[in-house]
């Protein structure tokens, strides 16, 4: 990409400009997922973590209603602060963006105070603020945030040159030259073309000094950073989940991210957990829920047994008994107290909700007669019906019959109401109504 060229967020992220923030959240998502510095080889670490920064921050300003406008607007510039792609923290300076809209005017006389205008170096009037923060998206398994997990990798980010202190000059004796293309405002301003016959104006970064104002040249650049006043460094971080963690919860790992000599601090990288599904339990808080599949017979006389293996690998027993004759039911739910999620800083859990599923016998369980009547014996014998005066059929009609999967087919094609597909139809004269309503108003 060339230096003067902006990266486009939309385009990061794969997303039309269109997108609704949960579009922006979900391309954010299989993005970060996809691209996660630790799931390439050692050679490809470093451009996959440039990758990986360039995703987070394009899913920080789109995820953000405020700077997505701004960025809409005005672009990259709305959040430079002297070398492209700086940090914003301090929120966005409008001199900026007057300076922006109005075509870098030299001043603005009658002001006083301001010393004759705008002060149009962003790099002068932002030092000393904390760096931008780096989010990041931490994809963690229901076990790993039942158990806790600590894990170790590795970092690459840009450090300050020890040798030229952040200076970018090989000597302190040595300054730099005032850039002639930007004038020293470390930006320039570009003509974008919006409509048929309509432009607009927008600042983006001087590709000669890079946003600083000045710059050195090739003879006196710093020689171990050439000039750029930061060089790469890899550092092996830790990263620790507390157990009871849950979705969407930040990790800081404070003063990790991008150094920058305009910054009094390093930001902070942020990792937000993305809890994985699970094949078999779900989680709502603190608690889990899961199926209990158990045969008729168990759901007819009880049972003892392990019913399923837990989150940690336990072995989750339970113990029913059926006196006088109580059985469990379709879709009965069974409460486990203590034996859910664990609450975070505390040593105290949620509940596990067990709902009943009855796996019936497999046709032709029944090979005789003789079995069928051993059933019939110990089942509860249905009660006999019995007809009021005048309730008595006069005809009585023996039936054939089919099975079925669903309801899809009754009262189809009826036009009907109360068929079972009569809400599919409902939708469609629904949008049909809506367009020929449009076309009426206009």
């Amino acid at each position: 990409m060339a230096a003067n060229q902006e990266e486009d967020l939309y385009e990061v992220l794969n997303i039309p400009k269109t997108a609704t923030k949960a579009e922006v959240k979900k391309a954010y998502h299989k993005a970060a997922l996809t691209s996660h510095p630790d799931k390439v080889p050692d050679d490809q670490r470093e451009a996959a973590d440039a990758k990986f920064k360039s995703i987070s921050r394009a899913y920080e300003i789109l995820s953000d209603d405020n700077d997505r406008v701004l960025y809409d607007q005005h672009g990259m510039a709305a959040f430079q602060k002297g070398t492209p792609g700086g940090p914003s923290n301090g929120g966005v300076d409008m001199d900026d963006l007057f300076a922006q809209m109005f075509g870098g005017m030299g001043g603005m006389g009658g002001m006083g105070g301001m010393g004759g205008g705008f002060d149009s170096n962003p790099a002068q009037r932002r030092k000393g603020e904390k760096g931008r923060n780096e989010m990041q998206q931490y994809e963690v398994t229901l076990e790993e945030l039942y158990k806790g997990k600590t894990t170790k990798f590795a970092s690459t980010k840009s450090v300050i040159c020890d040798h030229c202190k952040g200076s970018g000059g090989k000597s302190d004796k040595i300054k730099p030259k005032p850039c002639g293309t930007c004038k020293g405002r470390g930006s320039t301003v570009q003509l974008v073309p919006v409509g048929p016959g309509l432009v607009t104006q927008k600042s983006v970064a001087c590709s000669t000094c890079h946003g600083m104002g000045s710059y050195y040249a090739d003879k006196d650049k710093c020689k171990k950073c050439k000039g750029s006043r930061t060089v790469k460094q890899k550092k092996l971080l830790e990263l620790y989940i507390p157990r009871g963690s849950r979705q969407g919860e930040r990790i800081v790992l404070a003063g990790e991210a991008d150094q920058n000599p305009d910054d009094a601090s390093p930001g902070d990288i942020i990792f937000e957990l993305s809890e994985a599904d699970h094949p078999i339990f779900e989680r709502a808080g603190d608690d889990l829920h899961a199926d209990l599949n158990i045969t008729l017979s168990e759901a007819l006389t009880g049972f003892n047994r392990v019913a399923l293996l837990h989150l940690d690998g336990r072995g989750i027993q339970i113990n029913v008994e059926q006196p006088s004759g109580k059985v469990l039911r379709p879709d009965e739910v069974i409460k486990v107290r203590g034996e859910g999620m664990p609450v975070k800083r505390s040593d105290s859990k949620g509940d596990l909700y067990l709902s009943v599923k009855i796996e019936f016998p497999k046709d032709g369980w029944l090979k005789d007669q003789a079995a069928v009547d051993k059933v019939r014996a110990v089942l509860p014998v249905p009660p006999e019906k019995k007809y009021k005066v005048g309730e008595t059929p006069d005809v009585v009609d023996e039936v054939s019959f089919e099975r079925v999967e669903n309801l899809e087919g009754f009262g189809a094609g009826s036009g009907d109401p109360r068929a079972a597909s009569a809400q599919w139809e409902d939708d469609d004269d629904d949008d049909d109504d809506g367009a020929q309503a449009q076309c009426a108003q206009q």
